[in-house]
């Protein structure tokens, strides 16, 4: 450089000012691009993954980043603050499972928490608590953990609900459902997510309290309980604004109902008979309709009041058969409610597509999740901008664009094998987690961290 030596200072000094300004807004730039996926459904609960910098297609297979091997179990995984969350089941020696899944017969074995650097996937901690199963389906756990700020909250299928200090695994509180309140566990397990909401955790308990009950966060100690009925069901509580109102969403088996979140009072209450208590599908609210479906009962779709806490039924299923249905029978998957269509799968497998205004079918297909009809076929749906990755009971993921004029798949890749055992096929029903612009998914014996990053 033909710079005086006085001038070289003076820029060297204003290149260095620059990079000390600026370096940081990258670094910032880079971890603002970054998301975590803290709980059911991910962030915000409503099955979109807003990260950038995510693949389009897949050129190739996605890279493994990590894969460790664990117990059985449909828990998905939870990934906040640079660690990832999963519950597993330990069978107690010379304890196996039934080859019919639908026995329940008392089973000796394990519950456990488990805590992994997401890096690399390396253990930090685990808890792990006697739970003799006696359940039907037996792999393991079925809540995915709910991360908030330094605590995680966990439900086994037996109700046993933790608080746990998130970064060390030290037990803050606890409850058991069955001894402390009364609690029967259904036929398949308490798999009802908990729902962290202010101060309050809200889970679906049943016994001496009602069906909702809400926690403390901090201490355990219950604020309200809410809702009497003789079945518990297994959906999700979720949030919802309509008619004013924060409205907390509770569906059991018998009917669809809404209650105030700070005091647990009845808004409304909607009768709906669900067949072997199979309320599992997320509901779902789209402008001023709340739309809820189940396998045997199908679809219900509610029209919300606009200026208070009322909702009438809009139309609901026509039929109840399991296989000759209409609109959408969902048995796990939460459909996808979006520019006045609903997406869905529906009871032997079939990818539909409906209209949100009256039910009407607009097309179907059976390429996403099994190739044909199988009996609770099934694949979790989440949003990325203008397509989904769908996670299907056989191990794959699907980039594809839904829209009315029909199914459009850009990529399929096969990420891990399914393991255990349903209506005659190997399946995997555990829906995986989407962060750090990778995806995090598990079978009953490992967990996988693939990377999506563009």
């Amino acid at each position: 450089l033909d710079l005086p030596l006085g001038n070289l200072v003076s820029l060297i000094k204003d290149l260095l000012v620059k990079l000390f300004i600026y370096f940081p807004l990258v670094l910032l730039s880079f971890s603002v691009l970054s998301d975590d996926w803290p709980q059911w459904l991910g962030p915000q609960r409503d099955g979109v993954w807003r990260e950038q910098g995510v693949v389009e297609k897949f050129d190739k297979a996605p890279r493994l980043r990590w894969s460790l091997p664990i117990g059985g179990g449909y828990t998905g995984p939870a990934v906040a603050d640079g660690r990832v969350y999963v519950l597993d089941r330990q069978l107690a020696k010379g304890s196996t499972n039934p080859q019919n899944p639908f026995n329940k017969g008392k089973l000796q074995g394990t519950e456990r928490i488990i805590c992994l650097n997401e890096s690399d996937g390396k253990i930090l901690w685990k808890h792990e608590y006697n739970c003799p199963y006696e359940i039907s389906y037996p792999a393991g756990p079925r809540c995915t953990p709910t991360v908030d700020q330094n605590r995680v909250y966990t439900l086994g299928a037996m109700g046993n609900l933790f608080c746990l200090d998130a970064e060390s695994g030290k037990v803050i509180w606890q409850h058991d459902f069955k001894q402390d309140f009364g609690a029967k566990p259904p036929v398949w397990g308490f798999a009802a997510h908990p729902l962290i909401d202010g101060n309050k955790l809200i889970c679906l308990v049943g016994g001496n309290q009602g069906v909702a009950m809400a926690f403390d966060k901090m201490t355990g100690k219950v604020i309200w309980g809410s809702i009497k009925s003789p079945d518990l069901g297994y959906c999700p509580p979720v949030i919802i604004k309509a008619g004013g109102k924060r409205q907390l969403i509770i569906w059991h088996p018998r009917a669809l109902n809404s209650v105030d979140p700070e005091t647990g009072k009845l808004y409304w209450t909607t009768p709906f008979r669900v067949k072997y208590g199979l309320t599992i599908p997320t509901p779902r609210l789209y402008g001023d309709k709340l739309f809820v479906t189940s396998f045997y009962d199908g679809p219900l779709m509610m029209q919300m009041s606009k200026n208070e806490p009322k909702a009438e039924v809009a139309w609901k299923a026509k039929g109840r058969s399991e296989r000759n249905t209409e609109q959408l029978h969902a048995i796990m998957c939460t459909p996808y409610l979006e520019d006045g269509f609903i997406y869905g799968v529906c009871s032997y497998g079939q990818f539909r597509c409906l209209k949100i205004d009256t039910g009407q079918r607009v097309w179907e297909s059976f390429k996403p999740v099994y190739g044909s009809s199988g009996r609770w076929a099934n694949a979790f749906l989440v949003k990325h901008k203008d397509r989904f990755f769908i996670h299907n009971e056989k191990g794959e993921l699907i980039i594809a664009k839904l829209s009315p004029r029909g199914y459009e798949e850009i990529s399929r890749a096969k990420l891990i094998e399914p393991t255990a055992n349903a209506q005659g096929r190997k399946i995997v029903w555990s829906h995986p987690a989407f962060a750090n612009r990778s995806i995090y998914l598990r079978n009953d014996k490992e967990i996988r961290c693939f990377s999506l990053a563009k």
